[in-house]
């Protein structure tokens, strides 16, 4: 596994007033997690933030980017975007935009747990 570069070292410090944020490696890039759910994400030295049907709309409007990959059928983009690129040297703003991706990380998870339930 490798070790952590410093633009994530320097992320999970700037991200620090969030709670005991975590980096973990996968797929050739950074997965960042809070209380063990994941909501932001470096790929080739690019941050960027989950967002949801709740707060993509906020990501749009500002004119930030989305994660995209290639894949063999084309294109394909996650629901996960760039914050302002102020927001990387600005630890405050950055925890803000932050928020809004683990904001959308429980929202996910806990619509899991409902739709788990109703099953049952």
């Amino acid at each position: 596994m490798a070790g952590k570069n410093e633009f994530v070292e320097y992320l999970t410090g700037q991200l620090h007033p969030l709670g005991e944020v975590r980096a973990r490696a996968m797929f050739g890039g950074w997965g960042f997690y809070l209380d063990g759910l994941m909501f932001a994400l470096v790929a080739e030295d690019v941050f960027y933030i989950k967002a949801d049907a709740i707060s993509r709309e906020e990501f749009v409007r500002h004119g930030l980017e989305p994660f995209r990959y290639e894949t063999q059928s084309g294109m394909k983009e996650m629901s996960y975007f760039q914050p302002p690129v102020a927001a990387l040297d600005d630890g405050e703003l950055l925890c803000a935009w932050a928020r809004k991706g683990v904001e959308a990380a429980f929202r996910a998870k806990a619509g899991k747990e409902t739709k788990g339930r109703r099953r049952r």
